[in-house]
């Protein structure tokens, strides 16, 4: 049997060879090509494939920076793999991949977070998630994981965050919840973490929390009881500025007050008295036709900007900065300025006696709307759910009625705007009686 003759090549050899396969024997081989102005001098180790007899080669460098000694090494290095019954170019695929995953476990998920938070920024509608997302991840979930690399989170550490406020903060702690299984879905699918993802709730956690349905203690936003809406209009229109105006809009519409807040005028029709929220910016997702009475194209019109001042204003209710809406708390601010000056005055603040006398909320009038919609008119039920944007009935039913109930609408809400406007109130001269919405 002859004898495999090895180490065949020299430095001066190597150095020196022409274009061509040059073997060192053991599988080892320098291979020269012709490059611009120079020959390109590179290893390689050539075997037999085990199982199928072609021929395989595994790259070991260029000569420039791996050595003759060093290449005689590597290529031992792949004659042992394959005494062992190991083949070399999938030994070193999978090399590179552990190696990959070491290298992304030194992420953080506080730094998988700000990169998902980064990614999908721009696809919220609700300018609130780009707050509150950061903000409950830093209160919440950052103590306790946030510095730990984000292939480490397992269901323990999820538990150790949700566990503490999930009875007392049910809402929130379901939302954090969310959050941290996006996240970690993320991880995963850029290959930072591998294995099922522990903050998973239905066949997971649902097993090891009780829902959120059972220990919620649900609370709603603080409404103005009805009867006192015309009064606190009254007060409301002598104030002066954008959120006053914001306000009075939301209150006239019955809208979601962050839908007002980010209200274009390119959605703004004032011949046909038609206010159209785009889909991408309501709660379900479906787009949204508003019906505006009297007072509320007053208040479109007298913010309508003129001449100069157009340019930059792209919102009906602009913020101090060009071209930026109302702050989310803006309206808030004007109730809390209200409640100061009746206060002042030794008048009772403007309060939800069904909420423990909590001052109201701009939300709040949404229920204040619909309290009036029941007790006061025969407008039907879903007419008053069509006026709040609420998806009503089934999925079968909404099938059949596709319409939105506009022009149904468009009376409700005039009603509503004359009963804001009530000089009495609860009991003045324009309230409408029982019969108002009748057809």
């Amino acid at each position: 049997m002859a004898k495999t003759i090895i180490n065949r090549l020299s430095d001066r050899r190597v150095r020196t060879a022409r274009v061509g396969m040059h073997p060192d024997g053991g599988g080892l081989y320098l291979r020269v090509t012709a490059g611009t102005g120079a020959f390109n001098r590179y290893w390689l180790f050539r075997y037999a494939d085990r199982r199928t007899g072609k021929d395989r080669q595994l790259g070991i460098g260029q000569l420039d920076t791996v050595s003759l000694a060093r290449a005689r090494s590597a290529a031992r290095e792949c004659r042992e793999l394959l005494l062992a019954g190991k083949d070399p170019v999938e030994t070193r695929r999978l090399q590179h991949a552990s190696q990959r995953l070491t290298d992304a476990t030194a992420l953080t998920f506080d730094q998988c977070a700000a990169a998902y938070i980064a990614a999908h920024r721009a696809g919220w509608s609700n300018v609130k998630h780009g707050l509150q997302w950061p903000t409950s991840l830093a209160t919440y979930v950052t103590p306790v994981f946030g510095s730990l690399p984000v292939a480490a989170i397992d269901t323990g550490l999820v538990l150790k965050v949700l566990e503490p406020i999930w009875a007392t903060k049910s809402e929130t702690a379901s939302r954090v919840r969310g959050r941290i299984e996006a996240i970690l879905d993320w991880a995963k699918a850029r290959g930072y973490r591998e294995g099922e993802n522990p903050a998973r709730w239905r066949g997971h956690l649902d097993k090891l929390l009780p829902a959120v349905t059972k220990v919620r203690k649900v609370e709603h936003h603080p409404a103005l009881p009805y009867g006192q809406v015309a009064e606190f209009m009254i007060e409301l229109r002598q104030l002066t500025g954008p959120a006053a105006k914001a306000l009075q809009f939301t209150i006239s519409t019955a809208a979601r007050s962050d839908e007002v807040i980010s209200m274009r005028w390119p959605e703004v029709d004032l011949a046909a008295k038609l206010w159209t929220v785009p889909p991408e910016r309501t709660k379900s997702r479906r787009g949204h036709r508003v019906p505006l009475s009297e007072p509320a194209l007053a208040i479109l019109r007298e913010m309508m900007p003129k001449g100069a001042d157009n340019i930059g204003h792209k919102y009906v209710f602009p913020g101090a900065k060009v071209g930026r809406s109302l702050g989310n708390r803006a309206m808030l601010g004007v109730i809390e300025r209200l409640n100061a000056r009746r206060q002042a005055a030794g008048l009772p603040r403007y309060m939800d006696p069904q909420q423990g006398n909590r001052d109201v909320v701009p939300h709040g009038f949404r229920s204040t709307f619909r309290d009036w919609a029941a007790e006061r008119t025969n407008f039907p039920r879903e007419v008053a759910e069509a006026a709040l944007a609420h998806i009503d009935g089934d999925e079968t039913e909404r099938a059949y009625q596709r319409g939105d109930l506009f022009e149904k609408r468009r009376r409700m809400m005039m009603a509503w705007a004359d009963y804001c406007a009530s000089k009495v109130p609860g009991t003045g001269s324009k309230v409408h009686p029982l019969r108002v919405g009748i057809g």
